[in-house]
């Protein structure tokens, strides 16, 4: 079942490290089948070294539960369900801990939107996510994640700003395919290192609104003209 979906998100998982957004096992990503209604993602804990796609573990997103495999999903599992039943355009979600993005997490702030780099891909400043509750992180606490994440999106489009961090946790990302969560992965990481030393100057002139505009809709827009489509 899913053969090809889990060699693209073993894959995926691989690149993460390749990137260099991740250490030890701080990381995971996941894809859905959206015809069977079911979400491939790496197993909990284990190395990136030992990973294979016959390890991937197979998660009915209705229900929640296992329906394939011998390891324990991420933890992180019911987060990326949450997602994916209330973004219903996207198709894979990464969640890392790296650093400059994760910088900006614990600080419970928003990467403000400074350049055009940041709008080739975000159309408008990476959101924070308000802090989980008390009662919030002691019962629940990955659906509560997700949920909080959803929350923020209550005005933004997720498919405009395909990333989020969790305040005082890190950033997770998602795209259409795996690549395209993978790829918005390491464009939030760069442009929160640039945001942050650009923070530690003066800002004299913020980017405007119709230089954001034009960045973000050339490359995503119903006319864009960027690349060789």
């Amino acid at each position: 079942m899913l053969e090809n979906l889990k060699i693209e998100v073993c894959n995926a998982n691989l690149r993460l490290v390749e990137s260099g957004l991740v250490i030890l096992t701080w990381g995971n990503v996941s894809s859905i089948d959206r015809e069977k209604g079911l979400v491939v993602i790496k197993p909990s804990g284990v190395s990136y070294h030992k990973l294979i796609p016959e390890m991937m573990v197979v998660i009915d997103l209705k229900t929640g539960e296992k329906v394939e495999g011998s390891l324990k999903p991420s933890s992180d599992t019911p987060t990326h369900l949450e997602l994916y039943r209330s973004f219903t355009g996207i198709g894979s979600v990464v969640h890392t801990h790296s650093t400059f993005a994760t910088v900006w997490a614990q600080a419970c702030n928003s990467i403000p939107a400074l350049g055009t780099t940041h709008a080739d891909t975000f159309f408008g400043s990476v959101p924070c996510t308000r802090p989980l509750t008390k009662e919030e992180t002691t019962k629940d606490y990955e659906n509560n994640t997700g949920r909080v994440i959803v929350e923020t999106f209550f005005e933004f489009n997720p498919l405009h700003i395909p990333g989020v961090l969790v305040a005082n946790h890190g950033p997770f990302t998602w795209g259409t395919t795996s690549d395209k969560a993978v790829e918005n992965a390491i464009v939030l990481e760069e442009v929160a290192r640039m945001a942050f030393y650009t923070s530690m100057l003066t800002i004299k002139t913020p980017i405007q609104s119709y230089l954001i505009e034009k960045h973000f809709l050339r490359k995503h827009g119903t006319e864009a003209y960027y690349g060789q489509k």
